[in-house]
């Protein structure tokens, strides 16, 4: 695979020439920030260098206090991050990579910790400065930039008495997140965030730009939703917005180890009586060696109802205080601190169907405390459970999208950070365990979907885990839209590459 040379960076830049798009080699100072990602073990150096097993930063200082000669660029440089203002700019780039064979990765959010927005020696073409959000009232439309994160979108929203389906964390990019299906607090009451998207701008494979509906372009749409990161660059998506001008209920509790029996009782019970208005997240948060039972609530109703919905669990807790009454975009911030913490991350999740066994539930327990309490000094993690209701989203039939996730099941979320490079391998290890004793408990009781979540599992499904019955759809459709298979950073439709969970 050709890597993008330095004289053909500088050629990518005359392409650009008279737009606000940046090309960003290693001889500019902002090079090492435009590598930032929210997980370290995502962060590669978007050239290489020559010999290639070399450190860029072994012969560099990170603020490039030494200049390059042209010479030296030639020789060392391999690649580029371009930072796009327009879907026309977009189109430059993807043409000019797929002409000449040169990978690229495309950064939203950055939010993937498998590496999926970067790239070793291509082009990220990085959509950062492109998250206008503009809100459509007399259609009650939001339409959406690709570069946008979820906090733009829930406060634009907001000022017009509106909300839209989006994640539990607003701190995540718009694009990730819708094209791997979306889920959150609103699901329960309009579906996943992909049966809300109305329209989709997408760059395809050939630098085309092309508008995916239900009315335009239909195999698109239903390919893009789901696994719209293996069909094109989506510059700009359209969604539903709902009316949301009452404040909702919500909070974090905290519970000690003694209150699991009480806790996985209640939940069972939720189970059948969960209506669209509710969400209960619950799990578990190890920081320092030290395991604390977390609850988060969500209820979109008044706060007398949803006190007595929850005085239960509200019971067992000291510090009820930490629930109330706020305003719909305030619930996707509450995770937002647990997200942020520095280091190397790992993303995986799998799903479970209720009731629980306490016997279970207490040795996915003790089996993540004993995890993080033999790395007490490196790591930190979590794992939840989340209940949020699936009448909406089992209600679109599993072949409606290319999403195939549909089921009477709750998904399971963990993150585990770290610090440490050469503890890669054993965190990965431990982690997938711990998934695997959870996925293993309920595999036989899913009944439909595929029981796999592809933005929890990244790359460690392949194709078919993901997709299921609509792979052989999917599969036809890449053929025609991406037949040299030039976006395969998620996974590899044409292959089925990646591990089963």
């Amino acid at each position: 695979m050709p890597f993008l040379t330095y004289p053909a960076a500088l050629e990518l830049q005359k392409e650009l020439s008279g737009t606000n798009a940046e090309v960003i080699t290693l001889a500019d100072d902002d090079y090492v920030e435009s590598l930032d990602r929210w997980s370290a073990t995502s962060e590669k150096e978007a050239v290489c260098v020559s010999p290639p097993h070399q450190s860029i930063h072994s012969l560099l200082s990170p603020m490039q206090e030494h200049r390059l000669t042209y010479a030296d660029t030639t020789m060392l440089i391999k690649g580029a991050i371009v930072k796009v203002t327009t879907v026309e700019e977009v189109s430059t780039v993807v043409e000019f990579a797929a002409k000449r064979y040169i990978p690229f990765a495309v950064l939203s959010g950055g939010h993937s910790t498998k590496g999926a927005s970067s790239t070793y020696g291509g082009i990220v073409i990085d959509l950062g400065r492109m998250n206008r959000v503009d809100v459509r009232t007399s259609s009650k439309t939001v339409s959406v930039e690709g570069g946008a994160k979820w906090a733009d979108v829930d406060t634009a929203a907001a000022k017009h008495g509106l909300a839209v389906v989006g994640p539990t964390v607003s701190q995540l990019g718009v694009g990730g997140t819708t094209l791997g299906g979306g889920i959150g607090w609103l699901t329960g009451k309009y579906g996943l965030v992909v049966d809300n998207l109305v329209e989709a701008q997408i760059v395809l494979a050939d630098g085309s730009i092309t508008t995916a509906s239900e009315s335009e372009s239909p195999d698109l749409f239903w390919a893009i939703r789901g696994a719209g990161q293996d069909f094109g660059v989506i510059t700009r998506f359209t969604f539903k917005a709902h009316p949301q001008e009452n404040d909702v209920f919500a909070g974090m509790l905290y519970l000690d180890p003694d209150k699991l029996p009480q806790l996985v009782d209640y939940v069972n019970n939720l189970d059948s009586k969960l209506d669209e208005d509710e969400g209960l997240f619950f799990g578990f948060i190890n920081s320092h060696g030290k395991t604390t039972i977390v609850v988060i609530l969500f209820y979109n109703g008044p706060q007398a109802q949803a006190e007595k919905m929850f005085e239960p669990l509200l019971s067992l807790s000291t510090d009820r205080e930490k629930t109330g009454m706020m305003p719909y975009y305030k619930t996707n911030q509450l995770f937002n601190k647990a997200a942020a913490s520095e280091g190397r991350k790992r993303l995986s999740g799998t799903s479970v169907t209720l009731p629980l066994d306490i016997d279970f539930f207490q040795a996915v327990y003790q089996n993540f405390s004993q995890i993080l309490n033999d790395h007490s000094e490196d790591a930190e993690a979590l794992l939840f459970f989340e209940m949020l209701p699936y009448t909406k989203v089992v209600e679109v039939p599993n072949d409606a999208t290319a999403y195939a996730n549909r089921g009477p099941y709750y998904n399971v979320c963990s993150i585990f950070n770290w610090q440490d490079p050469k503890a890669d391998s054993k965190i990965r290890n431990l982690q997938q365990g711990l998934m695997t004793q959870i996925r293993d408990e309920h595999i036989k009781r899913r009944g439909p979907g595929v029981g796999t979540y592809a933005n929890y599992t990244g790359f460690d499904a392949n194709a078919r885990d993901l997709f299921g019955d609509n792979l052989p759809r999917l599969k036809e459709l890449k053929k025609h839209f991406d037949p040299r298979n030039v976006f395969r950073k998620w996974h590899d439709l044409l292959l089925q590459t990646g591990a089963s969970v």
